[in-house]
Order: C-alpha cells, then sequence, then structure tokens
C-alpha cells in the first residue's frame, strides 16, 4: 500500500502532517510511503530525516498523487487536485465537511474515501486520534504566550524595593480544550484568571486550574453529546454579554475561544463592551476565522479601538508549529494504526466501526456520513 505526504501549500502554513519518527513507525508496518521533497522545510527538518526513516523523495507531486492509496495532509486539498487523487484512494485531512459543498462535490465524483479529521468522535477509544483537541491545546497555549508579549504589563504579581506591582488579570471565554490551556497558561505566569462557559459542569475544571469560575444566569444550557458548547439563543447571548460586560471593563486581556463546530461563531464581546474597556488592553479573539467572537475583529490585523488591540489569529497552533505537528503527526498515526491490517498491509476502512462511521464522509462515490448528509 502505497502512502504520499504532500507539501502543505495553503499560505501561512508551517505545521507538517506527518514527522519522520511516525514516518518510520509506518514503513515498518508495510506501508510504501513517497514525501514531495521540501515537505518538512518550514520546521527545519531536511529531506535525508524522512529517506532515512525510510521514504522515498519526489519532486513530481502530481505523479506521487495519482498512485497513492493513501494520501495525509493537514489543510483541505486544493480543488485542483482532487482530480489528479487516484480513483478508489483514501484522502485524510481537515475537511470543513459542512462549509465546503464544492470539494465534497468534487471528492464524492472521484470516488475518493474522505476522512475529516474535524469529525473524529469525541470518545475515550478516539481521544489519541482527535486532532481537534490536540491542536486547540496547542492554540490555547499560544494565545496566552502572545498577549504576554503584547500587554504592556507584566502578567505576575512583583514585590521589589521599587513598589509591588499587581498582577495583571486575564479573562477566559470559553473553558473547552483551548480555554483550558489557556488557563492553566495564564495562571503558570502569574496572571489573576478569571474564566466563563455556559455549561456549568465544567465549573469544576475551571477552578481545579486556580481559576475563578464567573457564573452567569442564562437559563438551561449543556452541551452536545461530543462534549462541544451548545448553541445559545440570541436571549442567551444578550444575558451573557451583560453579564460579561463587567468582567472584561476591569479585565487586562481578555480571549475568546468560542466556536460552534460547523458553524459561525457567535458575537459575544460586542462593539459596547469594548468601547467599555481600559485603553491598554488586549483581547485575543480565537475564533476570528470562523467569524470572530469580537465585533470588529479582522483576520490576522491588529484593530484599535479607543485603546483598546484587538488581535485576531486565524492560525494559532502554527505559532508552536514543531509539537502542534509532532501532534497531529501522532494523531495521524493512530488513526492509520488503529485500523491497519496486519495481514493483508492494507488501511482497513471498517464501516462498521464508530470511529470510521464517524469521521468518514463520502465513499463509492456517495456522501455517507450522516451528520453531513443531514446537514
Amino acid at each position: 500500500m502505497k502512502l504520499a505526504i504532500p507539501k502543505e501549500t495553503t499560505p501561512g502554513e508551517c505545521r507538517i502532517p506527518m514527522l519522520p519518527d511516525n514516518v518510520q513507525k509506518l514503513v515498518n508496518k508495510g506501508l510504501e510511503i513517497d514525501f514531495e521533497i521540501g515537505l518538512g522545510t518550514t520546521l527545519n527538518i531536511s529531506d535525508e530525516a524522512f529517506t532515512a526513516a525510510g521514504a522515498q523523495a519526489t519532486e513530481d507531486r502530481n505523479a506521487m498523487l495519482s498512485v497513492a492509496d493513501l494520501t495525509i495532509r493537514l489543510q483541505k486539498p486544493p480543488l485542483s487536485e482532487i482530480d489528479r487523487l487516484k480513483k478508489g484512494s483514501v484522502h485524510i485531512s481537515y475537511l470543513d465537511p459542512f462549509n465546503e459543498k464544492e470539494l465534497l462535490d468534487k471528492l464524492t465524483q472521484r470516488g475518493i474515501s474522505a476522512i475529516s479529521m474535524e469529525m473524529i468522535p469525541r470518545s475515550t477509544r478516539a481521544q489519541k486520534m482527535d486532532s481537534l483537541s490536540s491542536q486547540a491545546s496547542i492554540a490555547g497555549y499560544s494565545a496566552v504566550i502572545l498577549a504576554a508579549e503584547r500587554l504592556n504589563k507584566i502578567f505576575p504579581m512583583m514585590m521589589t524595593p521599587a513598589g509591588t506591582i499587581a498582577p495583571s488579570r486575564v479573562f477566559i471565554i470559553g473553558a473547552g480544550v483551548a480555554g483550558l490551556q489557556a488557563i492553566a497558561t495564564a495562571k503558570r505566569l502569574g496572571a489573576r484568571v478569571e474564566a466563563f462557559d455556559t455549561r456549568p459542569v465544567v465549573e469544576e475544571q475551571v477552578q481545579s486550574l486556580g481559576a475563578r469560575f464567573i457564573k452567569i444566569d442564562i437559563g438551561e444550557t449543556g452541551q452536545t453529546k461530543d462534549g462541544y458548547a451548545k448553541a445559545l439563543t440570541p436571549e442567551q447571548l444578550q444575558i451573557q454579554r451583560d453579564g460579561m460586560a463587567k468582567v472584561c471593563g476591569y479585565s487586562d486581556v481578555v480571549i475568546t475561544t468560542a466556536q460552534v463546530f460547523g458553524r459561525k461563531a457567535p458575537v459575544i464581546v460586542t462593539e459596547e463592551m469594548v468601547r467599555a474597556m481600559k485603553p491598554g488592553s488586549i483581547i485575543i479573539d480565537m475564533a476570528v476565522d470562523t467569524g470572530g467572537n469580537v465585533e470588529g475583529s479582522q483576520v490576522d490585523t491588529d484593530v484599535d479601538v479607543n485603546g483598546v488591540k484587538i488581535i485576531g489569529v486565524s492560525n494559532f497552533p502554527a505559532r508552536a508549529a514543531l509539537h502542534a505537528s509532532q501532534m497531529y503527526s501522532n494523531n495521524l498515526y493512530n488513526l492509520i494504526d488503529e485500523f491497519w491490517d496486519a495481514e493483508k498491509k492494507v488501511f482497513n476502512l471498517d464501516l462498521d466501526d464508530e470511529i470510521i462511521r464517524g469521521c468518514l464522509i463520502s465513499h463509492n462515490g456517495k456522501v455517507i456520513n450522516e451528520r453531513v448528509k443531514s446537514a
């Protein structure tokens, strides 16, 4: 079975889908692996590191894709490359399946069995394959580091002969994987941290990290069976905004992490709330590439509102690209390993398995994923 690893072509993407140590593990299982020359350039990983792991280097990207039984990458494939994939082959990457109808149509027409890494079920067995969680963890860390770098204050309290410096106040909105990592990182840096989430069930997790959980009664909320926060009604969103306005007003840093998978991110921080914040404060909008949690935020742009800086970064995991790549590489390896048939030396698409049913979007010329079909 032949596996292809093309270079990422998305502008600004410096992560890569697989590192040499995982390449070697797959070669040892019997996979023949081709990779595009320069695959690891953004991480200063040489082509020789991949060839030493047992992979074959190639300059001919199109030829590599045309013979591969399995193709892995990080970002979704360019539309222009779909017809170059081998008919009936398996393709694994992020696909954004709820918003990329044209991409899914082309994958289906080509007969590609397309696996979406965003759709890996959030189950105990699938945790080791869950790239959304692994990348969100890196993103939460990176957001706090960026805030600490850009804020004109230090995070920790300092008692010095020149006087006492009060700790910075950091408010994290959303206590999913990214939010919890942001809380933990801000606490390690010495900030006074507060957090809010629509799911009361996460209060204990927030407190266990040393942060204060902000309680706002917005009525019945909860989470999906996959652990994601449910979308709020417009009325609930307004109550939430009113409750958070006071906390935002005295915070030095506000970090928003709220995203609803497959849908536009909810606007949580309004322009009115931003204008009520202290000049010199910073807002990090981690949902900017899915519409933004902060009114007025722009992708990869700093916006100044009366001295309050709104920072929108579209690819936070890429700010720690080596470790983000390491985690994604492990996610991919674990997925392939879980369904590797050692006797036949093939990747087995077990359609009866709950993990495959959850993440396999198209197969045999049809969209077969029930969630995507219903959407």
